[in-house]
């Protein structure tokens, strides 16, 4: 049933644990209540000095692996280096002037097996029989078929159901300009196919160390034929030299031969970059953190 209609069904459904990260201040709804995907949990990270009463309206940015951003207690890596201390670098940049103050909402994995996220990552579209072949010839993990894929009801369940209930109850601004999203790995490959697919809701993605490799590049191939033209989007692209990383360089090239091609300027609305000696970890996904915020929250906007 649309959103509006099942609304206050959501409000009712959804308690929520206030937490206190380094700085700003977490709201941890354990099981959003949702009827495309499994429910999950949701943190949503409000920035300090963040007032609902107040005329500031703030902007989005909706993250994937939200078990990693966060160094909280509720996570199942709670101890761990595994963390991408989201709060620590926001707060630094919107400090300094660096950045305009924003939200973030942190989404969940339903379940923390690669085969699980795998299924709401892989963007579905692109997964030809022919593809889908060459990812079980691979190791694939999800053995059932490429009917199995929900990541299109994964994407429905952001801009459907988590987005409206987000702008409904936080002092968001909901333009496209102001709802951004980012990810990592396959993470970057979901945020990648989300600006596909709805351009209109999405204004700018980050997509650190994307997971180009799989099927030998098949899901940048899907994009060539269906990117946003330039104009009112800023895309940021990086990936490293070590582990996993080492693999991603040849398939970046090509998506950034892509993103001329779309009409994207170097520096102006689209960047990528390459770190010599990164790996493929939350580790080196935190240390250059600050550069995909810098670009899609600058300031002086």
């Amino acid at each position: 049933m649309p959103y509006k209609d099942k609304e206050k069904t959501l409000k009712a459904q959804i308690p929520f644990m206030p937490m206190t990260p380094i700085a700003g201040t977490i709201s941890h709804y354990k099981s959003f209540a949702c009827e495309l995907i499994r429910p999950r949990p949701v943190d949503v990270w409000l920035p300090e000095g963040y007032d609902p009463n107040s005329s500031v309206r703030y902007p989005v940015i909706y993250m994937h692996d939200g078990q990693m951003l966060f160094h909280v207690e509720t996570s199942p890596f709670a101890g761990m280096d595994l963390f991408w201390d989201v709060d620590k670098a926001m707060t630094r940049l919107a400090r300094a002037g660096e950045i305009t103050p924003a939200m973030v909402v942190a989404v969940w994995m339903a379940d923390w097996n690669e085969g699980a996220r795998g299924a709401e990552y892989m963007p579905q579209k692109p997964v030809t029989e022919t593809v889908w072949q060459t990812m079980l010839q691979n190791g694939w993990n999800n053995k059932e078929g490429s009917d199995t894929l929900t990541s299109d009801l994964y994407l429905r369940f952001l801009v459907e159901e988590l987005k409206p209930f987000i702008d409904d109850n936080y002092a968001t601004n909901p333009d496209p300009s102001h709802t951004l999203m980012m990810g990592s790995s396959m993470g970057g490959l979901i945020s990648a196919y989300a600006l596909s697919e709805y351009p209109e809701v999405y204004g700018g993605v980050a997509c650190l160390s994307t997971e180009w490799a799989i099927s030998d590049g098949a899901v940048m191939r899907w994009l060539e034929h269906h990117w946003p033209a330039a104009g009112t989007h800023q895309i940021y692209f990086d990936h490293g030299t070590e582990t996993y990383d080492a693999h991603y360089g040849p398939y970046q090239e090509q998506m950034d031969e892509v993103m001329r091609k779309r009409g994207y300027t170097a520096g102006v609305d689209w960047i990528s970059q390459r770190f010599v000696g990164a790996d493929h970890s939350p580790k080196a996904w935190r240390e250059r953190l600050h550069i995909p915020l810098k670009f899609l929250l600058n300031a002086s906007k």
